[in-house]
Formats: C-alpha cells, structure tokens, sequence
C-alpha cells in the first residue's frame, strides 16, 4: 500500500502511516496535473497542502487505486470534492489544528501596523534613526472588525479582547458570540465602524472577489486591513490603490491569488514595496507545533478511514462514526438512491452473512453503509459490487 505526501508535510504524517504499514513518498513542492497523474500510478492515499490542484481529470484517472486523499491544512477548495464524492474518493483536512497559530499571527501583524514597526525596521537597517511616535498607536480600545465567525475568526475575537479591543464580527451563519463580541447585521455596518478588518471566510465560489473597491471605499480612513484566509477573496489591485492613496494605513497579506508552487521561486505581487504593507508567503499555520497537530490528525484519519471504515469528519462523504469491529466489515459507497440498502442486506442474505452492526448515512447524491458481519459465504467482494447504484466497495 502506497501513499504520496507533497508540499513538505510534516514527518509526524510519515511516521504515522509508516507504523500503519504504508510506504511513503514525501515530494518537497506541488504537482501540476500531468505530474500528480503520473506520480498516482499505484498510489491508495495522497497528502497535499494548498498548492496542489486535484482537479476531477486527476481524479478520474487514479480512481481504480486512490482511496483518499488528505488535505494537510485547513481549506479544500484546491480538491473537485465533488468529484471525489461521485468516484467513492474519501477527502479529510485539518478544520482545527492550525487554528492558533494564524489566529497568532493575525494579533501580531495588528500590532506591528498599529506601530509601523515594519517600516521602522527597514529605516534602522538603513542606518536612519527616527525616534518618533508620529502614527503609532496602541491596539487596547480600538475597534477589530472580523468577517467570518468561524475557527480562526472566533478565537481571533478572544485573543484580541485580551489585547483591550473591541470586536464587531460578521457572518452569513449566525454565530455565537463570545466574550464581548457584537455581531453586525450586514457587511457594511462593520466596515462602517470597525478600525481593523480581518477576514476570516471560507473558500467556497461565493467568496470570490468579497472585497473590493466598493468594500474597501466603505472602510473608515487611515484603517488597517488583514487577509489571512484566501487570495481569490481581495481585489489586490484594489487594495494596493488604497494603500497608495492613503485611504488604509496598513495591510497584512499571508494567501495571494497567484502562488509560487515551490519555495524558491519568484513571486511578484501589486503589494511589494507599499509602506506599512506586512507580506508573508502563506505561512499562517507554518508553525512547528501546528503542522506535528496537522500531520498527526490528518494522518490518523487516512489510517482510520482506510483500517476501520470511519468517515468522520470526512469533508465529502456520508459520515460513519464506527465502533470496534465485529467479525467481517463491508464497506459499500454507492450512489444516493432508493433501494440500495435492501438490495445489500439481500446480498448479505444470500452469503448467509449475520449482521452484528449496520449504519447507512447519506450526503447529496452519495451513500455510505458499513456492515459488520460475524460470518459470510465465500464470493462476497465480488457480488457486493455488482449491486447496482455501487460507487465503490470493499472488506475489511
């Protein structure tokens, strides 16, 4: 059993799959799609980060042997799931384990605009001394406007309280509150008020171009703007024109339209060379303790997915939470239409298999039975996948 792991994932997700049993392959940088189909010849599990496209063409060409694939961060809009889903291909990420420290970096990059500390730095290192507090300001009762409410944004509303400011949040699901947190009924009411805007959104189409000149038009002068979560989110050109108009006085970008696949490659970027503009090279969750959390529950996940059948958390799959298995388990993905349960248990009937556990779980167009059986006839693989409406099957 073969695994590919690209884009430098942590050694914690070799470790773990190598104990399991699989032969690993670690690639430094992303694949471009000719590439990962060749290098999926052979392969049942695949590791990628953000930069690696898994498009339905790469999946459609592995899917006799690719079992799952694990994204090694937060996002999975870099993989078709919906693809995945319709061939029987089980995809998992990492939803929590990177979450503090982008939510660190975010807190820390308010900071270092609030004080120009970037520019500061750049002076002294050109041997200017200038020892002003001429528009530095502290961050303790200014006002933090967070768009997107869920992991990252709700504890970054935390840390930043801690810090003595004050947070509006918006988003299109209602969210619970913490702290003192105060929710705004729209978009324009937290631009309208908020002094810092970090978005904190999801990946999903709708998100595309969020924020652009009429967003940015809306936001109080002299405010400081964040973008830790996606580059296709942010108009860069415009946010580069209100950062040389004077209209914000600083922004922090980690995510970019455009990305070099591999470390050591150029990058260009509207925003080079702006005062008080903090770019880092998508290193929100590069910490070391997040990507050992990373690896290890990815990993783990890919391991029990493939050993056990478990499928929680998958992000495009029914999911099945298993208990400890009983005899025999068959694992069955089929498409999500009436009849396939019986038609199962029927086959299972006929192998004089009985039956000490069964959950059926449906998502969209896919469904997902697990089956633990204490006896079976010989000749139950094979039948199993002759059940009409089958997606993809297995014994375990």
């Amino acid at each position: 059993m073969k695994a590919l792991l690209l884009e430098n994932i942590h050694p914690e997700a070799t470790r773990i799959l190598t104990e399991a049993g699989w032969d690993v392959e670690n690639r430094r940088g992303a694949l471009s799609e000719d590439e990962l189909i060749d290098a999926l010849d052979g392969v049942q599990l695949l590791g990628i980060r953000s930069r690696t496209q898994v498009t339905e063409r790469v999946l459609s060409s592995c899917q006799g042997d690719l079992r799952a694939v694990g994204a090694f961060c937060i996002g999975t809009n870099q993989i078709n799931l919906e693809a995945a889903g319709d061939l029987g291909i089980a995809c998992f990420n990492a939803p929590y384990s990177n979450t503090r420290s982008v939510v660190e970096l975010a807190m820390a990059e308010i900071v270092v605009m609030a004080r120009h500390l970037t520019d500061k730095n750049r002076q002294m290192h050109q041997g200017v001394w200038d020892k002003s507090a001429a528009g530095a300001h502290e961050v303790r009762g200014r006002t933090l406007g967070i768009v997107g409410y869920g992991n990252i944004g709700s504890q970054l509303s935390v840390l930043a309280e801690s810090f003595g400011m004050h947070v509006l949040f918006y988003d299109v699901v209602d969210k619970l509150a913490l702290g003192n947190a105060k929710r705004c009924d729209s978009l324009e009411e937290l631009l309208a008020n908020a002094e810092t805007v970090s978005l904190h959104v999801d990946g999903r189409a709708e998100n595309r171009m969020l924020f652009g000149a009429d967003e940015f038009a809306q936001m109080r002068s002299r405010s400081l703007f964040l973008n830790l979560c996606r580059g296709f989110v942010v108009d860069t050109k415009a946010l580069a024109e209100n950062i040389t108009s004077g209209h914000l006085a600083g922004a922090a970008v980690d995510v970019f339209q455009t990305e070099p696949k591999a470390a050591g490659e150029p990058f260009v970027n509207e925003l080079q060379g702006l005062p008080n503009v903090i770019l880092t090279p998508h290193v929100g969750g590069s910490t070391q303790e997040a990507q050992v959390d990373i690896g290890r529950f990815v990993a783990g996940k890919l391991v029990d997915y493939v050993d056990s059948g478990s499928t929680v958390m998958s992000v495009n799959l029914p999911q099945v939470q298993v208990p400890t298995q009983q005899g025999r388990r068959v694992l069955h993905i089929h498409r999500n239409v009436p009849g396939v349960l019986a038609a199962l248990n029927r086959v299972l009937s006929a192998h004089d298999a009985n039956i000490a556990f069964q959950a059926l779980s449906t998502s969209g167009s896919v469904g997902y039975v697990v089956t633990d059986v204490t006896s079976a006839s010989a000749g139950l693989a094979e039948e199993l996948a002759e059940i009409p409406a089958t997606i993809r099957s297995r014994v375990i």
